[in-house]
């Protein structure tokens, strides 16, 4: 009973988050990147104090902040902040096809840095799945053209490659912290509005806003941010196979990339199938060898 809920809670989840790159795109067009942040921080903190109150875990909201006051403070710095900061300016100056599977390499990426800053062992098959995934975003960068190695925008390639840095740095972060997940997230959303709100107004404040654009970013705000995320939560938590679980993410820029096309009329080249499908494996050949762990998006 209990897997059959997991997997409600899960394909719940990825089909949520295969959304939000199509609602990214879609935000960006009322909003600059900082206000799209700030604003879409706001619904998700609201979201999750309203689900931490509900699971009577709002208690721990300011001693787990007391205990480790510096540790959550760069927490929030790092995400919500700078990570969706760079990840929103990626997605302004790229195509969503091309920015979202980048994205998507974050799970190699962590590999890497975790075997630097963690001190574990990087094997063969880590390696292999190094050299698919990269080898999917050059594929991805350039739109097949290899040699040439030319892109629409060097500026938005590198800062999807960095927002992957950013995921990457903030789960390694994460790794010994015991807080409540919830109370942890909603923490980052907390310190960081105060940062992301200052830097709009230094940016030149807010306009009109057309009610279009609040839609959008309350969408993002709730669904890639907040609520999606204790789905994800629940999901793991009540599955006796989280490896399963955590395969269905693989679903989840193949259905973004159907939604693209057909709701925002983006071209999806196939150069951009040909990549996520080497990052794809080479995620799959990765997991092969962390059965169990457990994954975000």
């Amino acid at each position: 009973m209990n897997d059959r809920a997991a997997y409600g809670y899960a394909i719940a989840a990825v089909l949520l988050w295969s959304t939000v790159a199509t609602a990214f795109k879609i935000t960006l067009t009322y909003l600059s990147p900082v206000q799209m942040l700030t604003a879409a921080s706001a619904v998700s903190a609201l979201s999750l104090l309203l689900i931490a109150a509900w699971q009577g875990n709002l208690s721990q909201l300011i001693p787990t902040f007391t205990r480790r006051p510096l540790y959550y403070l760069l927490l929030g710095i790092i995400n919500p902040l700078v990570y969706y900061l760079v990840l929103f300016k990626a997605y302004d100056l790229l195509p969503a096809s091309q920015a979202q599977p980048i994205n998507y390499s974050w799970a190699i990426t962590l590999t890497l840095m975790a075997a630097i800053f963690l001190g574990q062992k990087i094997r063969a098959q880590d390696w292999i799945a190094c050299i698919l995934g990269y080898s999917g975003v050059v594929v991805i960068a350039t739109k097949g053209n290899l040699t040439a190695l030319q892109f629409d925008s060097p500026l938005g390639v590198g800062l999807a490659l960095l927002s992957t840095l950013l995921w990457a740095g903030y789960w390694i972060l994460n790794a010994k912290n015991n807080a409540d997940p919830v109370i942890s997230v909603l923490l980052g959303f907390i310190i960081s509005l105060p940062f992301s709100f200052g830097i709009s107004i230094y940016q030149g404040g807010w306009q009109a806003i057309p009610w279009q654009g609040w839609a959008a970013v309350t969408y993002v705000g709730l669904f890639e941010m907040g609520i999606t995320f204790v789905l994800w939560i629940k999901a793991l938590k009540l599955t006796t196979n989280t490896s399963k679980i955590s395969n269905l993410i693989f679903i989840s820029p193949f259905i973004s990339l159907l939604l693209l096309a057909n709701i925002i009329g983006e071209e999806i080249p196939p150069s951009t199938i040909i990549g996520l499908l080497l990052i794809i494996f080479g995620l799959i050949i990765q997991q092969k060898k962390a059965k169990g762990s457990v994954s975000n998006k």
